[in-house]
């Protein structure tokens, strides 16, 4: 028996297990009004539709002429019919049977992967969402970096001179906050379409955008000739604990003569057993119109929470990017420290936690993610923390 050797050259400790070792440190040496600022975890209950709908089909579980057993691999017509309507009223063509749901877009970012081959090259932001590195790592594939800096905005754009095969694009991004426009989004698929790449789109937070910016790459004609959606309800609808999300694969995807849909459907009921009937329910209540405007009223709770930081942040002379249409607000470490180093700082003197930027690549060095996903209590205390 042989392991996987790709494995080995993972980092050995996961970038918020480090955190958590130093905070508990913290913590034992009997500091407890610590405030958490860190993971983009969701603090407000589910919107009431969604609980209201869930109550509902675990009764239905209960009555032998409404019980289910097995679902669709996936997904629920009914919810991936919920899906198709919540694009095509942004005017995306989404149809039925090109999305898949899930138990969350972090699962489907890794798993696609099954479905290519080994020697494809990857192009991948830095700063990144660390699960687009670590899966392709385990499997072995090369791993270019494009960078993301203050003078791109932390918006990497296409370089003909690199050649990629399956490109990965954030926005809103995680960790940055920064969202591409349209024309942006334009150039990335006309430079996937020319060197015949694919294009991973991780659309998780696109329910924070308030101002005029694309919220789907299917917004970019031609996109659905070179482009996957990854979307969640993690984020949109405070889905984190309840896990659901889904995948659009538009038909149009052939590569070498093979349908990418029929392979993510082959892929999907071999290996995934589907989403529990219960949680569909409740996903599809949120993309209803009362659930829209409750999920909506979250929403604007957090993006409150990001502008009252921001508004800190500019009190103290800090630059930062993102909290406008993002729940992220990823700052300028002051005084040129290192990202650790201010992680310690603010732990150890102000009693915040947030996510150091070196754990996110090495152009996130010298810079800090703060998430708006607090109760507006902590971020309050948290923002006269940061001036006094």
């Amino acid at each position: 028996m042989k392991i996987n050797k790709n494995y080995l050259k993972l980092k050995e400790s996961y970038l918020f297990s480090d955190i958590a070792k130093r905070v508990n440190a913290v913590k034992a040496a009997g500091v407890n009004d610590i405030i958490r600022l860190g993971i983009g975890d969701v603090t407000l209950p589910l919107p009431k539709v969604c609980t209201d709908a869930m109550v509902k089909a675990s009764e239905e579980m209960a009555v032998k002429e409404t019980f289910r057993g097995y679902g669709e691999e996936q997904g629920y017509a009914f919810l991936r019919d919920a899906i198709r309507d919540y694009y095509g009223r942004r005017g995306c063509k989404a149809e039925s049977d090109e999305v898949f749901v899930s138990d969350g877009a972090k699962s489907d970012l890794g798993n696609i992967l099954d479905i290519f081959d080994n020697d494809n090259k990857i192009l991948v932001p830095d700063p990144v969402y660390p699960v687009y590195v670590d899966t392709n790592t385990m499997d072995g594939r090369e791993i270019v970096y494009m960078k993301g800096s203050k003078e791109n905005g932390f918006l990497p754009m296409p370089d003909e001179s690199v050649d990629a095969d399956i490109i990965y694009i954030c926005s809103p991004n995680n960790p940055t906050g920064a969202v591409y426009t349209r024309d942006m989004l334009k150039d990335w698929v006309s430079y996937a379409k020319k060197k015949g790449a694919l294009i991973l789109f991780d659309a998780a937070y696109e329910a924070f955008i308030t101002e005029d910016f694309p919220r789907s790459i299917y917004e970019i004609e031609g996109a659905r000739e070179c482009a996957i959606e990854f979307n969640s309800f993690s984020k949109k609808a405070g889905f984190t604990g309840t896990r659901c999300g889904y995948t659009i694969v538009p038909k149009e995807l052939v590569y070498e003569g093979a349908s990418l849909n029929k392979m993510w459907l082959r892929r999907q009921t071999t290996k995934f057993n589907g989403v529990s009937y219960i949680i569909q329910r409740g996903a599809a209540a949120a993309l209803s119109p009362e659930g829209e405007a409750q999920c909506s009223a979250n929403i604007a709770y957090y993006l409150e929470n990001a502008r009252i930081i921001g508004e800190a942040l500019e009190s103290i002379g800090i630059n930062y990017y993102g909290g406008k249409n993002s729940p992220y607000i990823w700052l300028e470490c002051p005084d040129g420290r290192k990202s650790w180093e201010y992680f310690d700082y603010l732990l150890n003197e102000k009693r915040i936690v947030g996510t150091p930027g070196a754990g996110f690549g090495q152009c996130g060095e010298g810079f800090f993610r703060l998430t708006a996903f607090g109760s507006r209590e902590d971020v309050k205390e948290a923002c006269k923390r940061l001036v006094d």
